[in-house]
């Protein structure tokens, strides 16, 4: 997996080049929340739950159900969220979502449940470019090999797109203002 903040760098990013008035910032901050969630699943280790297991790590959690799941329970708070059902549902569900895409771009662990309960099955990426980060935080912290992997195939792709995204916005909105 990458980093816990790796993968709130999706939804930040989206939400930044997308502007306020479509993502207010207490759904940008939920979304945020929403990107990281799936690795909750970590806790099933101590629980006993093995990490093939399906609601292992990689499992359930990293599906795009659980992703539609954290969108649901998103709209129940979309008016304090200063937003839409539709634009909360959606955007919290690709925050979610964003998470076991990018886990399948890692070169570790036994992939992503990303069908459940369809399929338990797990994927991967043809190309897996990214480092996975180790669950401990220190061992995370001290790894360049790690950073210079997401720096180079997350954040450098999301500070490209994200200010494409901005400036097209920022078009639109002064072509049709």
């Amino acid at each position: 997996m990458p980093t816990i903040a790796t993968h709130a760098i999706v939804p930040l990013t989206a939400g930044l080049a997308l502007g306020a008035k479509i993502v207010p910032p207490r759904l940008l901050l939920a979304s945020m929340a929403a990107s990281m969630a799936p690795d909750l699943d970590v806790v099933a280790f101590r629980m006993g739950i093995s990490y093939a297991n399906e609601f292992g790590h990689r499992g359930a959690s990293h599906s795009l159900a659980f992703a539609a799941l954290l969108g649901a329970l998103a709209c129940l708070f979309a008016h304090r969220l200063r937003s839409t059902g539709l634009t909360t549902f959606l955007f919290v569900f690709a925050a979610a979502a964003s998470h076991g895409l990018l886990d399948m771009a890692t070169r570790g662990g036994l992939g992503i449940a990303l069908f459940w309960p369809l399929s338990d099955q797990r994927y991967f990426y043809a190309f897996r470019p990214i480092v996975v980060s180790p669950l401990s935080l220190q061992r995370a912290l001290d790894s360049s090999r790690l950073w210079a992997s997401e720096l180079l195939w997350v954040w450098l792709p999301c500070a490209t797109m994200g200010a494409t995204l901005f400036l097209v916005h920022r078009a639109l909105a002064k072509r049709y203002s």
